[in-house]
């Protein structure tokens, strides 16, 4: 994911931060400085909000450790000012699974309250009792306890991208085709957030108006990927490879791929081996040939911004497959590769998008005018 850097790597799942969390405990450190009350206050405020956050990353990681259960990968979870991100390779192939998935990030989190309310529970107590009550919520363990049961019920909220709308889309899912269900959670979930905005219009909160637009971007991102995955289900490769481009060799100068990217053929290049009859080795992208070029020289090889963690497709692989590989490694273009080694076409995200919108409109004329077939 873009502006995140890895900062641990726990069973195997990377665990990466984003920009704007960074720049979020920055905040907190500076405002609680500036505040006037001292350095160790404001250290104070940063570690506390850190404590929070791995209570978050616990809660995904429960998610993830359940995902493995059923052989789902997690690519990397990603921490974001409003909490976290488990990223899935798939989405479960049965509705329970996915249920269990879901269910097990706030169950981690019921697991923190119950231990600890022994010692929350006596002082609290002893506390409300006093002649004039005192409410402990500057007193840590309070203070994480609560968060704890909020990020329980927050995230029971049936709307995506919380567990409560997975868990409401696969109970869905398992009367209803699995886009429609998915379809009727997202709508859902748009209408939370919008209520969630308006409640923070009328209560001039803008925390409110932050949750609601994730959500609502949450469900929109989840209601086009799942619709977009379905119109690839058993498509082959060859349907959406473009046959017409042109490729490089490691030790080509950039110069080379400055030409044929101003000659407007193609944004993305397969690099091939220096040696005539060399596999493709990976692929030069526009975002990576312009920053090499920002570095000042165009007598570079290729070689050298080459992204070399693409792979390859085999004609014969499925294209739902190979999107998911390209989603998963961040890559725009795939070569497609035959079996004696040479180079059949390439796959893009641009020309997987037109393949997916040609398809619906196809389906939309198709449901519009019942067996007359598209024009």
């Amino acid at each position: 994911m873009r502006w995140s850097w890895q900062i641990a790597k726990v069973a195997g799942i990377p665990v990466r931060i984003h920009a704007t969390f960074a720049l979020f405990i920055i905040w907190i450190f500076i405002t609680s400085l500036t505040g006037g009350q001292g350095f160790a206050h404001a250290a104070q405020a940063a570690g506390t909000i850190l404590a929070i956050f791995a209570c978050v990353v616990l809660h995904e990681f429960g998610h993830a450790l359940t995902a493995r259960r059923y052989g789902v990968k997690t690519r990397d979870i990603t921490l974001f000012p409003i909490g976290g991100v488990a990223r899935l390779e798939r989405i479960p192939e049965k509705p329970s699974q996915e249920i269990l998935i879901a269910l097990a990030g706030p169950a981690v989190n019921v697991v923190i309250v119950l231990a600890l309310l022994p010692i929350v529970l006596p002082v609290l107590s002893t506390l409300l009792a006093a002649p004039v009550p005192v409410y402990p919520m500057g007193w840590f363990p309070a203070l994480l306890l609560y968060v704890n049961v909020m990020l329980v019920l927050f995230n029971l909220i049936p709307a995506f991208p919380m567990d409560g709308g997975r868990v409401f889309r696969a109970a869905l899912a398992s009367r209803l085709d699995y886009v429609r269900a998915t379809q009727i959670a997202a709508g859902v979930g748009q209408g939370i957030a919008l209520l969630f905005g308006l409640g923070g219009l009328l209560r001039g909160e803008p925390m409110l108006l932050f949750i609601a637009l994730f959500v609502f971007i949450g469900a929109t991102q989840e209601s086009a990927a799942v619709q977009m995955r379905s119109v690839f289900t058993g498509v082959p490769v060859t349907r959406a490879m473009i046959r017409d481009f042109r490729t490089l060799r490691a030790d080509d100068p950039l110069s080379r791929a400055v030409d044929l990217l101003l000659e407007g053929h193609q944004q993305d290049f397969p690099v091939l081996g220096a040696r005539p009859g060399d596999p493709p080795i990976g692929i030069l992208t526009r975002s990576d040939l312009l920053r090499a070029l920002a570095e000042g020289r165009t007598d570079r090889p290729v070689g050298d911004a080459t992204r070399r963690n693409c792979g390859t497709a085999h004609p014969r692989d499925l294209l739902e497959d190979v999107f998911r590989r390209m989603e998963g490694s961040g890559c725009p273009a795939v070569p497609v590769v035959g079996d004696d080694g040479s180079i059949l076409g390439m796959v893009t995200l641009e020309n997987v998008g037109e393949l997916a919108m040609v398809r619906a409109a196809i389906d939309r004329g198709r449901v519009r005018e019942p067996g007359t077939g598209p024009r």
